[in-house]
């Protein structure tokens, strides 16, 4: 595993600091984070634009050293987010899906913490709304459960929930592909509702682009993973003095920025293409006036404050 270039820095930083890991309290909770796993038992190949390795079956080794880690830490890891893209979309090629799936869960309940799955595209390249709805990776009952109005119920195919692991601090999974004809079916209304969507709002010619995925700031993200309403998503956001965090996956290299209303964007580097000499996983330690990231590997160290009133 190699060091972050600035732990050394942050390590000082945090001894001066009251209230982080290494000074005077501890933090209220902690959680682990780890993104785009891909996994899937196939020889190394390369991302969309063959600019990038991608180790397939690696990544799986990658998943065992974080669990590890993270076992080691469990007095204080209260959950960990895997914030979608957990097995590669060739398993649906190779017909490999289930068994991919069946082997990185089995890995995950080695955790002694819960795990919250978020879905992404290739969750769906591989599996249906109805097959993944019935599966593990379907953690809607960690939820907290609140009563609702009639009128704002989602229905039952929309993933996305809310949990409150320490008082004052709210987290929400949100189903990112629920306007989407990824895993869709095709006979339905809504499939073709937003087949006509894409057709009308994508800039690609290709539909199968990989142009849009869900980080929504340009500064946290490459141009090719930005959500196409990324400016209405971040207005939502804006709108709500009381955001401190958006975390996403998808650009593989990861990106970071505090927005001008001093939301911080993080997006976790890719377990697939982090080579077997390194990681890509994190800790975020949760403080009531900041979040401390301590990244392995490729995710770099980080504190990050939250907005004054």
């Amino acid at each position: 595993m190699d060091k972050n270039p600035n732990s050394e820095a942050i390590d000082e930083i945090s001894k001066s600091i009251p209230g982080t890991v290494d000074g005077i309290s501890e933090p209220c909770f902690s959680f682990g984070v780890i993104s785009d796993i891909q996994y899937a038992d196939l020889e190394d190949g390369y991302n969309f634009l063959r600019t990038k390795t991608r180790y397939y079956r690696y990544s799986l080794r990658h998943l065992q050293g974080a669990i590890e880690e993270w076992n080691e830490e469990s007095n204080h890891l209260f959950f960990v987010l895997q914030l979608g893209d957990i097995i590669d979309g060739f398993n649906a090629q190779y017909k490999a899906s289930e068994e991919s799936l069946k082997n990185v869960l089995k890995e995950f309940k080695k955790l002694r913490a819960p795990v919250h799955h978020t879905w992404g595209n290739h969750e769906f390249y591989n599996f249906s709304r109805h097959y993944l709805r019935n599966s593990k990776l379907n953690t809607k009952f960690l939820g907290d459960q609140i009563a609702h109005y009639p009128e704002t119920i989602p229905s039952e195919n929309y993933y996305a929930y809310h949990f409150v692991p320490f008082p004052k601090f709210r987290f929400i999974l949100l189903d990112a592909y629920d306007l989407s004809v990824l895993g869709m079916d095709q006979s339905s209304p809504k499939y073709q509702d937003c087949m006509k969507m894409l057709k009308e709002k994508n800039p690609n010619k290709e539909l199968n682009s990989p142009q849009g995925h869900v980080p929504i700031h340009p500064d946290s993200s490459d141009s090719v993973c930005l959500a196409w309403n990324y400016r209405d998503a971040l207005s939502i956001i804006w709108s709500h003095k009381c955001v401190v965090c958006f975390l996403a996956g998808h650009t593989h290299d990861g990106g970071y920025c505090i927005d001008t209303h001093g939301v911080h964007h993080v997006t976790l580097e890719g377990v697939i293409e982090t080579a077997p000499e390194s990681q890509a996983f994190g800790t975020m330690h949760v403080y009531p006036d900041k979040m401390v990231l301590k990244g392995r590997g490729r995710v770099p160290d980080r504190i990050m404050y939250y907005k004054k009133d």
